[in-house]
C-alpha cells in the first residue's frame, strides 16, 4: 500500500482515533497532535476493540492494538482531521494555526455553524466538510468502538480542495465509501435535529448520568420511539426555518414521514437486528456533547419563534434535571 498519505488527527478523541486506526491499517502515516502536557502520558500502543462494519453487514468483532505516533509543530500533512465535541471547533482551528500545521482540514463533527462562519474560522486554509459514521468510548484504557463502511462527504464541486482525489484514494484504501448528500452543512443540521428529537425523548425522565441505560430503554420501547418520531418532526421544522429545502433529503427523512406508531415498531426491529446501529447508540456516552446538539436546536427554535411543544417540553425537563445534577 502507498504510505505517502500523511494524516494528522487533532487530539486522541474516540472518533478521530477510530479512523486513525483504520487509516493506519490501510498504510497511511497517521499522527496525533496532543497538548504538550499530555505528550509524556500518551501510550505508544492503544488496545482496540472494534465492531467493524466494513467487512460484513452485521459487523465483525476485532481485538487489536493501535500504534500512536505524535505530531510535531510545523509539520506538513495531506489531511488534518478535526473531530471535536461540544462545539469546540473554533479553538481547534486556532490550535492548528498556532502549531503551524499545514494540510487540508477535514471537519469531521457536528456543527451548527453556517458555511460563511466556518470559512471565517479557517481563512485561506483548504477545508472540506464530512461526517463520521463511527462511535464509541474509552473503557479502562481500551478504545471500544464501532466503524461503519461509509462516511458522509461534501462534493468535490462544493469543497474546492486541491487534493479531493487523494482523499477519495485514502478512503478507498481504508475500505470506506463516501456518500455525498445534496449539501453537507444542511445534512449535518438535519442529523443534529434528528438526534435532538431522539435524545430529548430518551432523556426527558431519565437519569442523565447513565446514557447507556437511556439508550437501551429507548431502543426497546416502540411507544417511546413513536414519541421520538413525533419530536423529530418538530425539530426538523428548525432546519427548515434555516432555509433548508427538506425535499432534497426525501430518502433520508422517509422513516419520519410514515405514521409514528408504525415508525416506532420499525425502529425497534431495526435496533434489535442491527448490532452496528444499536452498539453505537449504547457506546456514545459523552452527555455534554450529546446535549450540546440538543441545545443548538432548542435555541434556534426559540430564536425563530417556532411552535415545538413536544420538543420544548422534553428539553425543559432535561434542563430541570441538569440543574439538580453535577452535569449542570
Amino acid at each position: 500500500m502507498d504510505s505517502s498519505i500523511r494524516v494528522c488527527i487533532l487530539g486522541l478523541g474516540v472518533i478521530g482515533t477510530t479512523y486513525a486506526y483504520a487509516l493506519q491499517k490501510a498504510g497511511c502515516e497517521v499522527y496525533h497532535l496532543v497538548r504538550e502536557e499530555k505528550r509524556l502520558m500518551t501510550p505508544q500502543h492503544l488496545p482496540v476493540h472494534l465492531l467493524d462494519g466494513r467487512e460484513a453487514s452485521k459487523g465483525v468483532e476485532k481485538d487489536d492494538f493501535y500504534h500512536i505516533q505524535l505530531a510535531e509543530p510545523e509539520s506538513v500533512f495531506d489531511f488534518i482531521i478535526v473531530s471535536v465535541a461540544k462545539g469546540a471547533l473554533e479553538p481547534a482551528i486556532q490550535t492548528i494555526r498556532e502549531k503551524q500545521l499545514k494540510g487540508t482540514i477535514i471537519i469531521f463533527c457536528n456543527t451548527w455553524n453556517e458555511r460563511h462562519e466556518i470559512e471565517k474560522m479557517v481563512g485561506d486554509v483548504p477545508y472540506i466538510m464530512a461526517f463520521p459514521t463511527a462511535g464509541g468510548c474509552m473503557e479502562n484504557g481500551v478504545l471500544n468502538c464501532v466503524l461503519f463502511d461509509h462516511i458522509m462527504l461534501e462534493s468535490e464541486e462544493k469543497s474546492h480542495i486541491p487534493n479531493y482525489r487523494l482523499l477519495q484514494t485514502m478512503l478507498e484504501k481504508a475500505k470506506i465509501k463516501a456518500e455525498i448528500p445534496h449539501d453537507m452543512f444542511e445534512w449535518i443540521w438535519i442529523h443534529m435535529a434528528v438526534n435532538a428529537g431522539v435524545t430529548s425523548t430518551a432523556a426527558k425522565e431519565g437519569k442523565l448520568d447513565c446514557p447507556k441505560q437511556l439508550a437501551i430503554d429507548l431502543m426497546g420501547d416502540a411507544k417511546a420511539l413513536a414519541q421520538a418520531v413525533r419530536c423529530i418532526r418538530e425539530t426538523l421544522k428548525v432546519v427548515k426555518a434555516r432555509g433548508v429545502n427538506l425535499k432534497n433529503y426525501r430518502s433520508e427523512l422517509l422513516p419520519y414521514r410514515i405514521p409514528p406508531v408504525i415508525a416506532g415498531v420499525a425502529m425497534k426491529r431495526l435496533f434489535a437486528k442491527n448490532e452496528l446501529t444499536s452498539r453505537i447508540m449504547v457506546l456514545h456516552n459523552d452527555v455534554r456533547d450529546i446535549l450540546h446538539g440538543c441545545k443548538c436546536v432548542y435555541d434556534e427554535g426559540k430564536r425563530q419563534h417556532l411552535e415545538l411543544p413536544l420538543f420544548y417540553t422534553n428539553m425543559e425537563r432535561v434542563f430541570d434535571t441538569l440543574k439538580s445534577t453535577k452535569l449542570s
